[in-house]
């Protein structure tokens, strides 16, 4: 191979790498919705372009391959020529290294993104149906290439590859709110729709003691009675036990059977208007639940453990919850909030409240990190039940522990059935939070 050769080989590898590095940022920077619309507007490449999007992990992780391959081909060349015409070798390879790292900066690093970042759309559509047919014939290798690397990770490696993950697209979202294109608020909605995927139902369900049923021998009136003093619009139905769940019943079947009834409904047995029940499990991600819900018009889930029993129930309020925060209808009047500010460095917080909500607490408000060692995070979900933890039993209300540089009280009384309950659990927050960060 000649001189001429490599350094025109080297020179349409760089520009190669940088078309590739360009249609790289150029995808992962556009929206379905807006191509959809180029589609309707009949915009050359628009159909082939939805094709690419509903694979954008594969295609954008073939690019990466293709990047990857033409920098180290370039690289190869420029190495080849720096030894030829530099008969110290140090000097060659010295020289060969800062050449193909500014070249490949200066060019893929800056010039390429900033052509895709500037130009997304326009890009994304001259390139479609190149990619298409580049990821027909290389596809199969980017997969390969990327089993091998996954099963060389330690722990579980990404299915779809490192390259597209919605990591970037949080970083995009945290610079976005930085400069003041998105809202705080909105920032925060956006991160729980990432969540949503790996956010358990178990996570947020009303758990099995805080249920509200009926059983199945009681009567339409009966049930409407409870629906009113409850504020609830739907109740699981027992058969004999709380793991015998026979149906769901909902207000509005109540009030149409029982409004024109001159008993108020006392002839009409509950399991005449309940509806089928609807049973996942409890380990179900809330992203899929959600999308089963809407298919299936179902507006609540009856949640079962690993053994067969009933774990709780979740509604659709309760993951749109998670999303845009807490949702207070007329009846949610005597409903605590999440988290209450009592005052300087002292809040109440629900019983349930899940760890990461608190430690989203504390970073919002003193910047500074609650950090638990492996086995709490493993084993603790929820704020009593790190009280629980650190006692080493089922904490009584004024239980107190101090962990994480926080102290925790537990509070409550006497629940409907006469039993102690922790009903919610006042923070107080520690200098000791403040100094290096200590496990527990």
């Amino acid at each position: 191979m000649n001189d001429a050769t490599l350094i025109l080989g080297a020179i349409a590898a760089m520009i190669a790498s940088g078309a590739i590095g360009s249609i790289e940022t150029a995808l992962s920077g556009i929206s379905r919705a807006r191509v959809e619309e180029l589609h309707r507007e009949e915009k050359p490449g628009a159909a082939q372009l939805l094709t690419v999007i509903d694979r954008r992990a594969d295609h954008i992780n073939l690019l990466v391959l293709l990047r990857t391959a033409l920098e180290a081909t370039a690289a190869v060349f420029v190495a080849l020529l720096a030894v030829t015409f530099i008969t110290d070798r140090k000097l060659a390879a010295t020289v060969a290294v800062a050449a193909i790292t500014f070249v490949s900066y200066a060019v893929v690093g800056v010039l390429s993104r900033t052509i895709g970042r500037k130009n997304p759309y326009t890009v994304s559509l001259n390139s479609a149906q190149v990619l298409s047919v580049l990821a027909f014939l290389l596809g199969p290798i980017s997969k390969i290439l990327i089993f091998v690397g996954n099963t060389l990770a330690p722990g579980e490696g990404l299915k779809a590859g490192p390259f597209a993950s919605e990591v970037e697209l949080r970083e995009m979202v945290d610079i976005a709110q930085e400069h003041g294109v998105v809202e705080v608020g909105e920032r925060r909605m956006i991160q729980s729709v990432f969540d949503l995927g790996t956010t358990t139902a178990r996570s947020v369900m009303v758990p099995r003691p805080e249920m509200v049923w009926i059983e199945s021998v009681a009567t339409a009136g009966d049930a409407t009675r409870l629906c009113v003093r409850s504020g609830l619009s739907r109740l699981p139905v027992i058969g004999e036990t709380v793991d015998d769940i026979v149906g769901v019943v909902y207000l509005k079947d109540l009030v149409q059977k029982t409004y024109s009834s001159t008993d108020s409904g006392s002839s009409v047995q509950v399991t005449d208007v309940m509806r089928p029940a609807y049973f996942v499990p409890d380990s179900k991600n809330l992203d899929d639940l959600l999308r089963e819900m809407q298919v299936k018009r179902c507006h609540l889930a009856m949640l079962v453990d690993e053994y067969g029993g009933i774990a709780g129930l979740l509604s659709i309020e309760d993951i749109l919850e998670e999303i845009v925060g807490e949702i207070a209808d007329e009846y949610d009047s005597a409903e605590r909030a999440p988290v209450e500010h009592l005052g300087q460095r002292s809040y109440r917080v629900l019983a349930r409240l899940s760890l990461e909500d608190l430690h989203d607490l504390i970073v919002e408000e003193y910047g500074v990190d609650l950090v638990f060692d492996d086995e709490v995070e493993n084993e603790v979900e929820t704020v009593a039940g790190l009280i629980s933890y650190e006692e080493g039993r089922v904490p009584l209300p004024g239980s107190t522990v101090s962990i994480a540089g926080l102290t925790l009280t537990a509070e409550g009384g006497k629940d409907r059935r006469g039993r102690n309950k922790i009903a919610t659990v006042k923070v107080d927050v520690e200098d000791a939070l403040f100094d290096t960060p200590a496990e527990v």
